[in-house]
């Protein structure tokens, strides 16, 4: 019989949980959803996008990821190794004033996620050449230290609210 591993049990959680919130609760809507196998590194990847229902930005993206290393320890019961899924959360807005706002996403953030972070969260700023200068695409990265695994389970509607509260914040910046 087949045992889904913990990237899988995790993936639906919070796909269920995301969902839910879109179809039934009607607080937030989906944009993108991947599920992806990457043959390359033989890692599954994961990811929801998703905006609150009344504005559709800013986004948010959760990424969920299992290499091939954490996959083949779970399945060959290797117990000496940490197995778990790499978690991060991307925010997708476009900023103006770029040492303003950035330095108000990194400080609301930091005050939403700080007992869980040890790197700093990353900002990431694009533009379109010949539109230099009106507006920046910021993909604004959050990485989580520590591997998840199904005793992390009980938290995901946390998290999740977590990841709510930052795009309600996050609308705020002008």
């Amino acid at each position: 019989m087949y045992d889904p591993t913990i990237f899988e049990n995790l993936k639906v959680a919070i796909e269920n949980h995301i969902y839910d919130l879109d179809n039934l609760d009607q607080i937030v809507q989906i944009h993108n959803r991947v599920d992806r196998l990457e043959m390359a590194v033989m890692a599954r990847e994961f990811a929801l996008r998703f905006s609150l229902r009344e504005r559709s930005k800013p986004e948010a993206e959760i990424n969920l990821v299992a290499s091939v290393k954490d996959l083949a320890a779970e399945i060959l019961d290797c117990n000496n190794l940490t197995i778990g899924c790499e978690l991060k959360v991307k925010f997708f807005l476009k900023v103006e004033d770029v040492d303003r706002q950035c330095r108000e996403i990194e400080e609301i953030l930091t005050e939403i996620w700080k007992p869980e972070l040890e790197q700093p969260i990353r900002q990431k700023l694009e533009f379109h050449y010949q539109e230099q200068g009106s507006s920046y695409h910021n993909t604004v990265i959050v990485t989580f230290p520590t591997k998840i695994n199904e005793e992390q389970m009980e938290q995901l509607p946390e998290f999740i609210d977590h990841v709510l509260v930052s795009l309600k914040q996050l609308q705020a910046i002008k």
